[in-house]
């Protein structure tokens, strides 16, 4: 899949989007889909993985199954 980096929303403190793509591709990274009404509008998701510089890195996004859109 592809990343959509236009436009974001939040400033990145330090990280790259590389680091937050490679926590996507981390085989021990956990995907959640919040069970929750607050979510169920724009059905956002979120990843917990580790970049290969080492970083944990938490992230809020949404998906169209073709590009995924990191909001937090």
């Amino acid at each position: 899949m592809e990343f959509d980096w236009v436009n974001m929303a939040f400033e990145w403190e330090g990280l790259v989007p590389k680091d937050v793509e490679e926590s996507f591709e981390d085989p021990f990274s956990c995907k959640l889909l919040p069970d929750s009404p607050r979510y169920a509008g724009e059905s956002r998701y979120f990843n917990l993985g580790m970049a290969a510089s080492g970083y944990g890195i938490f992230s809020v996004y949404r998906t169209n199954g073709k590009q995924i859109r990191v909001v937090m």
